[in-house]
């Protein structure tokens, strides 16, 4: 099998279909939804995977904005395409996630017009709520990526990297409830809420300076009170909790609520507690796959460089949990911008524009002939699975 001859053909086909991608690009931007009310989305990346032939199933996993698309067949190895389309509240595409959409349908694609003649099979999964819903995490635990033998993503940035730098994390909604009374005539009828939620916050502040450097906490209040002459009876705060492994987290996680329920306790108020989504695992890149992918980059002329603390993006996703699961990439691809960073308003008018287009034809490619290499050289994938059952 000439590798060389189909990796050119399906680079050619995303070049083919590169006005298609954009264009789903920019119509996903233009119109952004937030976790799981990407309908838009997800109708228009559906109707394009059925309109080039593959065996399309929405709303897949009780999620009705989640789908799976299948090519290929035989007994190949299975691989996996994920795509994100959630959007951030008030700024839009500013984690370009109509990027990493429209790539991972070119990627699927230009794939699946070889898929039949290399014998591999194809797995393009939508999942949606990356922005905080976690809906990876529940598309795993309800069957999705059984027998998927390697998955993969790219993410736009402004470095092109092997690996974002992600942190586990949990994410907390904390009630205190205290007693009511008018501020002025009865203060020592009242118990405060939001007395309790500051000296929780404050003693989370206390315990940062004993945390490791990999490690962070961060909160807000989203209730504290009606008026000032009424004693809060409600006080609601939200709080991420984050650590360099999964591992790691659990620990962390419980000093930071023994400091928040402090608060309650020292207010003579109580404290409630919820998770606000799945917890976030780290992603464990499986270095044979990034190294195939940083190969298959610069045939577009893309340098991919390895994190250092001087070009590492810091964050947390849900595709760690899929690293977890089966050997798994999650590169970032150069969005070249004014020094601009994700999740600001300013990179979500880069997404859109030519430099955000070059990554989505790019991303494309890299991941489509990595796809390739999988399917058609055994030893790539004796060598990713290898290194994934060796762990970390």
């Amino acid at each position: 099998m000439d590798i060389e001859a189909l990796k050119e053909r399906v680079e050619a086909e995303v070049d083919r279909r590169s006005p298609e991608l954009i264009d789903v690009s920019h119509r996903i931007h233009a119109r952004p939804e937030l976790l799981f009310e990407e309908h838009h989305a997800a109708a228009l990346l559906c109707d394009a995977l059925e309109g080039a032939g593959l065996t399309v199933e929405r709303g897949i996993c009780d999620l009705a904005t989640a789908f799976s698309a299948r090519a290929g067949g035989g007994n190949g190895p299975t691989i996996a395409v994920l795509l994100e389309y959630d959007a951030l509240p008030g700024i839009g595409h500013a984690c370009g996630h109509n990027i990493i959409a429209a790539a991972g349908l070119g990627t699927g694609l230009a794939a699946a017009s070889v898929a039949d003649e290399v014998g591999g099979r194809l797995l393009v999964l939508g999942t949606p709520a990356e922005e905080g819903g976690g809906g990876k995490v529940l598309m795993a635990d309800r069957g999705a990526f059984d027998h998927v033998d390697a998955a993969m993503m790219v993410h736009p940035a402004h470095f092109d990297l092997e690996e974002m730098s992600s942190l586990a994390i949990s994410t907390h909604e904390i009630t205190y409830r205290g007693r009511a009374a008018h501020a002025a005539a009865f203060p020592w009828e009242g118990r405060n809420a939001l007395d309790a939620a500051v000296l929780g916050y404050n003693a989370v502040a206390a315990l940062r300076q004993h945390i490791r450097p990999s490690e962070r906490v961060h909160g807000v209040f989203t209730i504290g009170g009606d008026k000032p002459n009424i004693v809060p009876e409600l006080a609601v705060a939200q709080w991420y909790v984050r650590a360099a492994t999964i591992d790691a987290l659990a620990p962390l996680e419980a000093r930071v609520l023994a400091a928040l329920e402090a608060g309650a306790a020292a207010a003579g108020c109580t404290m409630e507690h919820r998770s606000l989504a799945p917890t976030y695992a780290d992603v464990r890149t499986n270095a044979p796959m990034a190294a195939l992918y940083t190969l298959n980059a610069a045939r577009s002329g893309r340098t991919v460089l390895p994190s250092t603390p001087e070009t590492s993006v810091v964050a947390s996703t849900d595709m760690g949990n899929i690293s977890y699961r089966v050997p798994s990439i999650h590169p970032l691809i150069k969005v070249p911008t004014d020094d601009t960073l994700i999740h600001t308003a300013g990179f979500a008018r880069w997404a859109a524009a030519p430099e955000g287009d070059r990554a989505v034809v790019d991303g494309a490619k890299a991941m489509a002939t990595t796809v390739l290499d999988l399917w058609a050289r055994p030893e790539c994938l004796a060598e990713a699975r290898e290194a994934f059952d060796s762990g970390p």
